[in-house]
């Protein structure tokens, strides 16, 4: 991607501010906090919650030290704890499962996981647990695959994970339960991040597959298919009997919300329930967002992107229209941006000062963000970044899931021979 004349990296304003005083080695493996595509590069933000207006930061000044709890993974994705076991279940882009034991470190493959179409962008996505797990052993994941004329879309498919006997772990039964259609001839923007929200429904991130008809024709502005949509589903796959369009004839019944890029980053608010989502921007113009149900988020009609390799922005900005959702903080193009993937809101003990902050990871940008959350819906909402953590590593942050026995924050490394990592206090 071309730089923009006037880019500022976010670490470069932060030091030359004195924003980040503790910044260490990767051979340290210790650090303090204080101290878009894949390729997208990083940078200052210029939204809402910047600036020396922002709010105290009571979780500053936090030491934590970290550590490696296995290695080897191939572009590892998604990260989920498995409740009342204390393993980790990993996805990894090529197509492998596996479950963790965060105390030795030992990886076991899971057999079962689906046949996946691991080009570009595509292959095995996120990875989710039924909330009633162990009762209901379903394990969810997210995927692409291809049909027979070799076009490829976001799947979510389920199976029952076996632990017992003397065999390797495995996704027994598993099989597709919802397929985002229209298959397309492309290898980009497949979401698909996956959350259960509080009252038990499952929400499935789409991407637009790179559709650049950057007008009111866009995939993501036709509720007619489920590309550039937050989904949200019944445990089985169906859609919830409460979507927003069920009733619309013309309109996907699926889709909870619409007008999204690429959103790779997905969290639910445990004080409210809500939503949030971190998606990718054109050139710069990433985003978070509170989805709500039947917002339309304004992707391509309202942005604060600028078309790649420009300054041209690509719609007019989300203040200028009214039917568009605003994100609750942006990165304007010139910015450097912030394409994110992975994010979850922080409410273990381990790190006390943190509870209530949304996490989330940044990938050209290659370090983990800390925001401070205030207010409730997307209309009040803020989010203010903080002083950036796993800085200077040269890591891609992919996913992060919080250990739910001790609070510690596990983060998937995006390489072709990754570590996971875990933060722990100093």
């Amino acid at each position: 991607m071309t730089d923009l004349p006037d880019r500022i990296d976010r670490r470069t304003a932060l030091r030359a501010t004195g924003g980040l005083v503790g910044i260490t080695s990767l051979s340290a493996f210790s650090g303090c906090l204080g101290g878009s595509d894949d390729d997208d590069t990083g940078g200052d933000d210029g939204s809402s919650g910047s600036g020396d207006d922002a709010p105290p930061d009571d979780g500053a000044d936090v030491a934590y030290d970290v550590e490696t709890v296995a290695e080897g993974f191939a572009n590892p994705w998604g990260l989920a704890f498995l409740p009342d076991d204390g393993r980790l279940l990993a996805t990894e882009r090529p197509g492998r499962l596996s479950l963790v034991e965060p105390g030795d470190g030992t990886v076991e493959e899971v057999a079962g996981a689906p046949e996946v179409f691991a080009e570009g962008q595509g292959g095995l996505l996120d990875v989710a647990v039924h909330p009633d797990y162990p009762d209901d052993p379903r394990v969810y994941l997210t995927y692409a695959a291809a049909n027979g004329a070799g076009e490829a879309a976001t799947h979510v498919g389920t199976g029952r994970l076996s632990l017992d006997g003397d065999g390797a772990p495995a996704l027994d039964e598993f099989e597709p339960v919802r397929v985002a259609e229209p298959f397309r001839d492309s290898a980009n923007h497949f979401g698909s991040r996956a959350a259960f929200g509080p009252e038990g429904s499952l929400f499935v991130t789409v991407g637009d597959r790179r559709d650049t008809d950057f007008g009111p024709d866009h995939v993501s502005q036709d509720r007619s298919n489920e590309l550039g949509a937050t989904l949200r589903l019944t445990p089985d796959g169906d859609a919830h009997p409460d979507n927003p369009f069920v009733d619309d004839p013309d309109a996907a019944d699926a889709i909870y919300s619409y007008g999204h890029r690429n959103p790779q980053a997905m969290a639910v608010r445990p004080e409210t329930g809500a939503i949030w989502q971190c998606e990718h921007g054109e050139e710069d113009g990433d985003e978070v967002n509170v989805v709500e149900r039947g917002g339309n988020y304004g992707w391509p009609v309202a942005s604060e992107a600028c078309r790649y390799g420009t300054d041209d922005p690509v719609a007019p900005g989300h203040d200028e229209r009214d039917d568009a959702v605003a994100p609750v903080h942006y990165w304007p193009c010139g910015s450097g941006g912030f394409p994110p993937s992975g994010a979850v809101f922080y409410d273990g003990d381990a790190f006390p000062e943190w509870r209530g902050d949304l996490l989330a990871g940044t990938l050209a940008a290659q370090y983990l963000g800390r925001f401070t959350v205030d207010g409730a819906g997307a209309a009040d909402a803020t989010a203010t970044e903080r002083d950036p953590l796993l800085d200077g590593r040269g890591w891609r942050v992919r996913a992060l899931a919080v250990e739910p026995s001790t609070g510690h924050l596990y983060v998937a490394v995006d390489a072709g021979d990754a570590p996971v990592v875990r933060i722990v206090p100093a």
